[in-house]
């Protein structure tokens, strides 16, 4: 509901239902605002008009209303600083989790793109080197990491833009930028953290959903033909045609020759859903390119993070 009323995005994470709240206070406040100081102008242009009050009076207001609404609009406001954003902004930056199931990624911004640096099955970030850095081999070598001489950087894996988590699992994410400052945005985790050159700023959260649950949630139902671009969408379910056999498999996306097959076999309407229904955004402008430093956050079952670190692993050794 808070969602829809505020048009924010879904929630994924345990701490983003506190978020929302003080947001929807915040909101409750200013409108609260809004209408009584619009009332009041409204209530002096018309109480003090010239027809009413042809002689000016020098007095001013004689009573002390004004000033107890401004303390009760004062005490509304430390309220929600001190008995609500204070506490919430302590607990964030420092309970960091301590649990031994806590994922530990890295994630190095430059201009125009997300760097994501996985430890590995041992657990131990490997090495990083300045001078090993070079960024026309991409990979590795864009962060510098040491898998020569450093036995924990040889099972390391490094994606650009791809952020993959376990759901239910407290994810621990270290922050830092190679040149410019950078904002790390995870709008359906309510997180943000600014990047800052020459700095490590670590933030946590606990994604409670995994991406197949958030694609549910955003899915939508289209009819066929339409003019609507859906290339950043995959289908929901499998659609077949008249013989059986299927024309669009649940996950991929819909492609126009497919989209005509569908409508010559009687499907005219499908539920489709946003391929990365969580994305990484980049909330500081960090240069001309700053519209394309945009990455996709996946959030999978156990089984499925299991699996997609094995395959990284698998690339590895190949």
């Amino acid at each position: 509901m808070l969602q829809k009323i505020l048009g924010l995005p879904i929630n994924a994470s345990a701490h983003g239902a506190e978020n929302d709240r003080l947001i929807l206070y915040v909101h409750i406040l200013m409108v609260v605002l809004f209408v009584g100081w619009i009332a009041f102008f409204l209530y002096t242009i018309f109480r003090f008009r010239k027809g009413k009050h042809p002689k000016a009076d020098y007095m001013g207001v004689r009573t002390h209303a004004s000033s107890y609404l401004e303390a009760t609009v004062a005490v509304v406001e430390v309220a929600l600083l001190v008995g609500l954003s204070i506490p919430f902004w302590s607990w964030k930056v420092s309970a960091f989790p301590t649990e031994p199931n806590t994922v530990r990624v890295r994630v190095i911004a430059q201009q125009f793109a997300w760097n994501i640096h996985y430890p590995g099955p041992d657990g131990a970030f490997g090495r990083t080197d300045i001078k090993l850095v070079n960024e026309s081999a991409g990979g590795d070598g864009v962060i510098g990491l040491d898998r020569k001489s450093d036995p924990h950087a040889k099972d390391d894996i490094v994606t650009v833009n791809q952020l993959h988590l376990p759901v239910n699992r407290p994810a621990v994410i270290e922050i830092t930028t190679k040149d410019v400052i950078h904002s790390f945005s995870l709008p359906v985790m309510r997180v943000k953290q600014d990047a800052v050159p020459g700095m490590v700023i670590p933030i946590h959260f606990v994604p409670t959903k995994t991406s197949d649950q958030m694609r549910e949630e955003l899915a939508t139902t289209i009819t066929l033909p339409t003019t609507k671009s859906v290339d950043s969408y995959v289908a929901m379910e499998d659609y077949q045609a008249k013989d059986g056999s299927v024309l669009v498999k649940k996950g991929r996306s819909v492609s126009g020759d497919a989209a005509t097959k569908l409508v010559e076999n009687g499907v005219t309407s499908i539920r489709i859903g946003p391929r990365y229904p969580a994305e990484i955004a980049c909330a500081q402008l960090c240069g001309l390119g700053h519209y394309r430093m945009r990455g996709y956050l996946v959030i999978d079952s156990e089984k499925d993070h299991e699996a997609w670190v094995k395959d990284q692993e698998d690339s590895l050794t190949e």
